[in-house]
């Protein structure tokens, strides 16, 4: 391929097209590109950081160095270390930075010490370095990063309370039972968990933290703080090259931005109106692309490859061996008027499951304790084809009423 085809961004989706292509791939993080699902073992002491590198790149990747401007005249791109990179065709893989709270006692990026979100190997191995046995930690935000978070850091010993300011926790992905049975289980494993909890600020000393302030007065004191209120895309490089963004870098079926040498994929990626900040989706988009960019250049190919989206599972497994909870969701898991709802609970086992149908199409459900039928149920959705003429209940076996 004689192609300059240039990555910005070492996460899940620039990784995986370095590994499929020739690139030059520029990685803002030091460390060789690896999975992020995993953090959450190499925090609670599981895994080294070594066990959770991807695969390695075709070619050699540029690592600590960080994109700062696209000159799309020119085709090239500057790095913070004054090197121009210039590229045929340039692929925005620059992934979601977290979202910092508007909390007294936070200036901008500028964090006191002991307070670090959850995104980044350097942000696992710093909370490493700061918890052990006894510590009092504070989790702010119960999505499945806050959930993640808070597991591990009871793993190592520390005394964790996990904050969320809805309702219940993993709302976007569970629904209610399935919620109060991982609250449950957080809980047995003591996690001191508060929902409907909404965090004003922090205390410090000396540049320090040493308490969180609640927005009722209640007072928690830390000395570790773990920032996990969600993520959003980075952009920024994008919109000052004066690319079409919205929430994310807006591309079409080819990948491609509002500039047609200029591609985007991952988690900065915006199509059909969706930002999915997901591995599955990433490693699709990824996929597409380098099948669309090897073929691009082969003289008389027809039918290119298209990206027309990814029906995506969330999948967590908290802990390890006897004490470790499996869960799986997709879709819809509330049900609309005139949706059929099938649900079984098992709570010997501690196992519950439930699937959303319309008409003959299963549009959502949600697995905790129990996966066996998770492969049929997530084929079924992914494949959005009729279900098979048979009773409902067959849905939930553990062979899927195949």
């Amino acid at each position: 391929m004689s192609t300059r085809i240039v990555v910005v961004g070492g996460g899940t989706a620039g990784a995986r097209l370095a590994q499929r292509l020739p690139v030059t791939l520029l990685g803002e993080e030091p460390h060789a590109p690896y999975n992020r699902l995993l953090l959450a073992d190499v925090l609670a002491g599981r895994y080294g950081p070594e066990v959770i590198a991807l695969p390695e790149a075709r070619e050699p990747s540029r690592l600590g160095v960080r994109a700062v401007r696209i000159d799309r005249a020119a085709r090239t791109v500057e790095c913070a270390d004054g090197s121009l990179v210039p590229y045929d065709r340039l692929v925005l893989a620059t992934g979601s930075a977290p979202v910092l709270p508007p909390l007294r006692g936070l200036r901008g990026a500028e964090l006191p010490s002991g307070v670090h979100p959850f995104r980044t190997l350097d942000d696992c191995l710093a909370l490493r370095g700061l918890v052990a046995p006894g510590v009092r930690a504070v989790v702010i935000g119960g999505g499945l990063l806050g959930v993640s978070a808070a597991r591990a850091l009871s793993a190592l010993g520390a005394e964790v309370v996990l904050t969320q300011q809805g309702e219940r926790l993993m709302e976007r992905q569970l629904d209610e039972h399935s919620s109060a049975l991982l609250r449950t289980h957080m809980e047995e494993l003591g996690v001191e968990v508060h929902t409907e909890c909404r965090v004003s600020g922090l205390r410090q000393r000396d540049g320090a933290v040493t308490a969180v302030e609640l927005a009722d007065g209640f007072v928690l004191d830390a000395r570790v703080v773990v920032l996990a209120c969600g993520v959003r895309p980075r952009v920024a490089l994008a919109r000052e090259a004066g690319l079409d963004v919205r929430t994310g870098v807006v591309v079409d079926d080819e990948l491609r931005t509002s500039d047609p040498y200029i591609h985007a994929i991952g988690d900065c990626a915006e199509h059909d109106g969706k930002v999915y900040g997901l591995a599955g989706p990433a490693l699709d988009q990824a996929d597409v692309l380098a099948d669309l960019l090897r073929t691009a250049d082969a003289p008389g190919t027809a039918g290119l490859p298209r990206y027309t989206g990814t029906r995506a599972l969330t999948r967590l497994t908290l802990g390890a061996a006897a004490d470790a909870l499996d869960l799986a969701a997709f879709g819809e898991t509330t049900p609309a008027p005139g949706d059929d709802v099938v649900q079984l609970t098992d709570a010997t086992r501690r196992a519950y499951r439930k699937v959303v149908v319309r008409g003959d199409r299963l549009v959502g459900g949600v697995l905790l304790g129990d996966l066996a039928a998770v492969g049929t149920l997530a084929r079924a959705w992914e494949g959005d084809e009729a279900l098979p003429d048979a009773p409902l209940l067959h849905l939930l076996t553990h062979d899927g009423g195949s």
